[in-house]
């Protein structure tokens, strides 16, 4: 895939020196026809995001200089106490994150051409992205749906961009997204093979950066079609433009595939199924037979039409509607066990100040979990709480669910999201999967 030729300029043009006593992001910004503010940083806080740091909170803000003031969205320099820069990025006045730094010093002395240009930035990063996923094989004939942007993990925080087929599905959540949205759709239209745009605000999160879009009808999906068809690892799913998050989980494409590998044979329970990408892979690994357990409705319906669509035997695959912990309590008084239980259940922890109280409902569940295990069985279970991932607790947390079952555990494997989610280290929490397989003794 190609992005237009203009994508290419960056690696050609350049701009003339600038004199000794000014750096590259100064000499820019006094030649900027609205005049650039300036966010300083706070005495022993410049070091973090010089070294890479993508997110200036407010509290590492000594004072901001600017008149007017800057706004919601503007670009802006951030300087160390000197008023000397260190990078520049996108302001805003409300959120927490009072700056998403885009561009470091270094980086514009190298290459000015993106240097305090959005528009510029958000063409080089996305192709740079494009070029990324297609070194890792992507998309291919046997997968074509996958992540193309990664927020901070492809330096552009805030924005998700997720492929399915010929479908870009974009999720904002940051202000600066919404700002630049024709912007960011006109060059995500520009990659090839892809027909239509489905943009997806995440309005919880927007409303943190300062913006409702609760009532806007710019939530709707009126752009694009409703569902897709797309093919992952040689199984084909259908995904709804209205589904969670983005309408699949391409994140655990690695350890779906790893499922089909280690079914044949099996006895196979897929808890939290949603549309059954592990059920679907356990099946095509040759399982016994596979159930998939969800809450969703409508997730269950496009999770039988996946069945029907890779012509699976509906006598060895099932799926069916209820309650995880009650299905499992349920299966516990009949004496029902498996060989292989998969347990991924939703965000339980969106925020570090919950981590107590989702730890005991992670806990009970791996707990039901477990005892549902064969001697000698596996529990693939996981945990898409960053903030549980970021502490360290999942692990702990595994152990004490093992001892409140009466069942002994040993790791196996462990594993997060697939390659097309890099993540930036100095912003560790871009690392927010954990997907780990258990042996259950």
């Amino acid at each position: 895939m190609l992005l237009g030729a203009r994508f290419l300029m960056s690696k050609t043009l350049s701009i003339a020196s600038a004199p000794p006593s000014a750096t590259v992001l100064q000499d820019i910004a006094s030649n900027h026809h609205k005049g650039i503010a300036k966010v300083v940083l706070k005495k022993g806080k410049t070091q973090l995001f010089k070294d890479g740091s993508p997110m200036v909170y407010s509290g590492a803000v000594a004072r901001i200089i600017g008149r007017p003031p800057p706004i919601t969205g503007d670009v802006v320099l951030v300087t160390d106490g000197t008023e000397k820069p260190i990078g520049w990025g996108l302001y805003n006045s409300v959120s927490m994150f009072c700056v998403r730094l885009m561009q470091l010093e270094d980086e514009a002395s190298r290459d000015p051409f993106c240097a305090l240009n959005v528009e510029r930035l958000l063409e080089n990063r996305i192709s740079d992205a494009v070029v990324l996923r297609e070194r890792l094989g992507l998309p291919s004939t046997k997968t074509n749906a996958y992540r193309l942007v990664n927020s901070e993990g492809d330096r552009l925080s805030g924005l998700i961009v997720d492929i399915f087929g010929r479908e870009a599905v974009i999720a904002s959540s940051a202000a600066w997204v919404e700002k630049y949205k024709q912007q960011i759709k006109d060059c995500i239209s520009e990659i090839s093979n892809v027909n239509s745009i489905t943009w997806r605000p995440s309005v919880d999160i927007l409303k943190e950066e300062g913006l409702d879009l609760s009532d806007s009808g710019d939530v709707g999906l009126a752009d694009s079609q409703k569902m897709t068809k797309i093919v992952e690892n040689g199984i084909s799913y259908l995904v709804s433009m209205e589904g969670q998050k983005t309408g699949f989980y391409a994140d655990q494409r690695e350890s779906r595939q790893y499922i089909s590998s280690i079914s044949k044979g099996q006895e196979v329970l897929d808890i939290c199924c949603y549309t059954g990408g592990f059920a679907l892979n356990a099946a095509s690994g040759g399982a016994l037979s596979v159930t998939g357990v969800d809450s969703s409705a409508p997730a269950l319906d496009i999770a039988k039409k996946n069945i029907v669509l890779n012509n699976l035997d509906s006598q060895a695959i099932s799926f069916l509607r209820e309650d995880a912990t009650q299905f499992m309590k349920n299966a516990l008084s009949k004496g029902n066990s498996w060989d292989i239980i998969i347990l991924d259940p939703p965000k339980l922890a969106p925020r570090k100040k919950v981590l107590q109280s989702a730890s005991g409902m992670y806990r009970n569940l791996n707990s039901l979990a477990m005892k549902l295990t064969r001697k000698g069985g596996l529990l693939m279970t996981c945990s898409c709480s960053g903030a549980m991932t970021q502490s360290g607790m999942f692990l702990n947390i595994l152990q004490g669910a093992a001892s409140l079952a009466g069942r002994k555990i040993t790791i196996v494997r462990q594993a997060g999201a697939g390659c097309d989610h890099p993540v930036d280290p100095t912003y560790p929490e871009g690392q927010y999967l954990s997907n780990v397989l258990l042996r259950v003794l």
